[in-house]
């Protein structure tokens, strides 16, 4: 948790820029029945019926210092989806920085051993060299600022039916470039020593010894 909250506490820099990498799942849904549009004195009516149309999957990347976020739609959330999308982080939006400060969950798709399910070995090798990890605590995801971007995103983005992964791509790309405009931050104030107050309970109790 300390060395997550370590890396929060570091100063902007262009060559180490400090990105969060996160992803949700998105059930795709159809209308079954017209949807009657709003009017004078009546609001847009939906019928509770839906068509199921599977799901997609959103990765999200964001640094938060300089209120930036991208967000790639995919069918899958494989090792070989989180490869690609490490692979466009270090390539396509961060060509010049010498590393990347890398902060994400521990799921079993996210290990350097997925680049080398994607890539060969030089290549894969290449992009390890280019980040650096680091890892929230088991029941520590909230550590991720990217999970804020997500909740905002779900709050003002996602909160109904979308049909299929086109719709959804350009719901998710307009919301995005809204927010690059703005340059919307997240202001975290969560500290070590915050956490050592608060959370005091997670940490290991020292008997010193008579």
């Amino acid at each position: 948790m300390e060395d997550v909250l370590e890396v929060y506490t570091r100063p902007y820099d262009e060559r180490f820029p400090q990105v969060c990498l996160d992803e949700k799942s998105k059930q795709l849904a159809g209308e079954v029945r017209e949807p009657l549009a709003a009017g004078p004195g009546r609001v847009a009516r939906y019928d509770y019926e839906y068509e199921r149309k599977g799901t997609a999957n959103l990765f999200i990347v964001c640094e938060p210092l300089v209120g930036w976020r991208h967000i790639s739609v995919t069918e899958r959330r494989t090792k070989v989806d989180w490869a690609h999308c490490i692979k466009e982080l270090v390539d396509v939006h961060y060509p010049h920085a010498e590393k990347i400060v890398l902060v994400l969950d521990n799921l079993n798709t996210h290990t350097p051993a997925a680049l080398y399910e994607a890539f060969d070995p030089a290549e894969a090798r290449r992009l390890l060299e280019r980040v650096e990890i680091h890892y929230t605590p088991k029941h520590g995801s909230w550590l991720n600022m990217a999970e804020i971007e997500l909740s905002v995103l779900a709050r003002q983005c996602l909160d109904r039916r979308i049909p299929d992964r086109e719709a959804l791509a350009g719901e998710v790309d307009a919301w995005e470039a809204e927010r690059n405009v703005a340059e919307s931050c997240i202001d975290w104030r969560f500290t070590s020593d915050e956490a050592r107050i608060k959370l005091k309970h997670l940490y290991p109790e020292i008997v010193e010894e008579p």
